[in-house]
């Protein structure tokens, strides 16, 4: 630990509340417009039948599994910019923006490519001809605009950092009104189908990307150096496996419901984006306490993660209990905003309920992982989500979905326990503080990286 005299003044230190609120409103807005886009190519298609509903949900989940691991990655940027910030050094947060975008636009044109790969593939997994040749048609089109969206993806992560988090937000809305406008010029004048709702989200992701550009989001980047690639290549790499494998244990359930029953994996795509209405503004807390630990831990003031994460754990739960009312209450009527085959919308519904069960866990466990991964310490939230994932998701949504006959209520009863047995893992962690070695140790690497810099410096 630093003397007191290189301890660092945070404006917010004697607020954190406050401060965690003005950054998560912004975040958990971009967030749910983000998930608007998809949302909006569900509803639009919802009327042309479960293949095409079915098709779109397993391209969605394909889309997101191809390119999940370089958007894990590229989150390390949030951490390095804002312990940089927080330590004030202003030139470094620039190289480390830099670094993220140069390896976010150079990765997304790689799992572009292979996302084209695994669009071929998709047909062989379907249980019907009609919801395979959508799946494969929405991927191949999403693919096509994978840069766009790292590029997006890396400078949000940026402006996170520095603690802006408007300039996304604003980017991210008029980015989703274009995708709706555009969805229903393609689906339902032009009739574009599937390829249509495709082509909307990939041209919203467009104007989404250019707005962000121009109201100066690409601003404060410089030339990455090659220690500022690998500190992100270090600090993103085990976040960036984590998203990959968990979203991977999660495209298998996708996978196995939609070989099972082209309803079933209809409902479970259905429920998963009305469920994303209660995940991302939680998650959007964990974004902004993530930001707030890392300034904590740049500025070497250690005591003030207690008050971020009361702050966050507040709001996350608040929202969450919230959550739990709406689903419960009324699943069904938002169902029917989807559907009106009555056999679909019986077993979206069931699966709300089952959300509604895991909602406060589910908080705590994103809670938990963003303090964590702020800290700096990002393997312990990486080895619990991939172990949970993996052990609950696929092995038991075999036994529950396809064994006892449960269908898709077995592979969300899965996902129940992923997250309860995860939001216990990782608040063990919290609270026994072993995260403060990492976090030490990611201070320990920055101050060894400036007196490297100012020896350098001739006298």
């Amino acid at each position: 630990m630093s003397s007191e005299s290189d301890r660092r003044t945070l404006g917010w230190a004697e607020r954190p509340g406050s401060e965690l609120l003005r950054l998560t409103w912004p975040i958990a807005v971009s967030m749910i417009s983000y998930a608007v886009m998809t949302l909006a190519d569900t509803l639009f298609v919802g009327r042309i039948g479960p293949a095409a509903i079915a098709g779109v949900g397993l391209g969605g989940v394909a889309a997101f599994t191809t390119i999940c691991f370089v958007i894990g990655m590229l989150r390390g940027t949030k951490v390095l910019v804002s312990q940089a910030m927080g330590a004030d050094r202003s030139r470094d947060a620039e190289r480390h923006a830099g670094a993220g975008l140069a390896l976010g636009v150079g990765l997304g044109a790689v799992a572009g490519a292979v996302g084209l790969g695994v669009a071929e593939l998709l047909p062989s997994v379907a249980a019907t001809v009609e919801s395979g040749a959508a799946a494969r048609t929405y991927l191949s089109v999403r693919m096509l605009g994978t840069p766009i969206v790292m590029a997006y993806v890396a400078l949000r992560e940026v402006r996170y950092g520095r603690g802006d988090s408007r300039r996304p937000m604003v980017a991210s809305v008029v980015g989703n009104l274009a995708n709706v406008a555009l969805d229903a010029l393609f689906v339902l004048v032009l009739e574009w189908g599937v390829a249509g709702a495709a082509w909307a989200t990939v041209i919203g992701q467009s104007v989404e990307l250019g707005l962000l550009v121009g109201l100066g989001g690409a601003r404060g980047l410089a030339m990455p150096r090659a220690r500022e690639l690998r500190a992100l290549w270090r600090i993103g790499v085990p976040t960036g496996v984590q998203f990959f494998l968990e979203v991977g244990a999660f495209a298998l359930l996708a996978t196995l419901l939609a070989a099972l029953d082209e309803r079933e994996m209809a409902a479970h795509q259905i429920a998963l984006q009305v469920l994303h209405f209660a995940f991302l503004p939680v998650f959007a807390v964990g974004e902004a306490a993530s930001v707030l630990v890392g300034q904590a831990v740049g500025a070497d003031r250690f005591e003030l993660i207690r008050g971020v994460t009361r702050a966050a754990v507040r709001t996350a739960l608040s929202y969450a209990a919230f959550c739990v009312v709406v689903l419960v209450a009324g699943g069904r009527s938002i169902v029917s905003a989807f559907t009106d085959d009555p056999r679909l919308a019986g077993v979206a519904t069931t699966l709300l309920f089952v959300a509604a069960i895991f909602q406060l866990a589910d908080a705590m466990n994103m809670v938990a992982r963003s303090v964590l991964r702020g800290s700096g310490d990002v393997r312990w939230p990486a080895v619990v989500g991939v172990v949970t994932a993996w052990a609950s998701l696929p092995p038991l949504t075999w036994l529950l979905g396809y064994q006892l006959g449960l269908g898709a209520l077995g592979g969300w009863l899965a996902l129940c326990v992923e997250v309860v047995a995860g939001a216990v893992l990782l608040w063990h962690r919290l609270l026994r503080g072993s995260w403060r070695d990492a976090a030490e140790a990611s201070r320990r690497a920055s101050l060894l990286e400036d007196e490297a810099r100012i020896s350098l410096v001739p006298a």
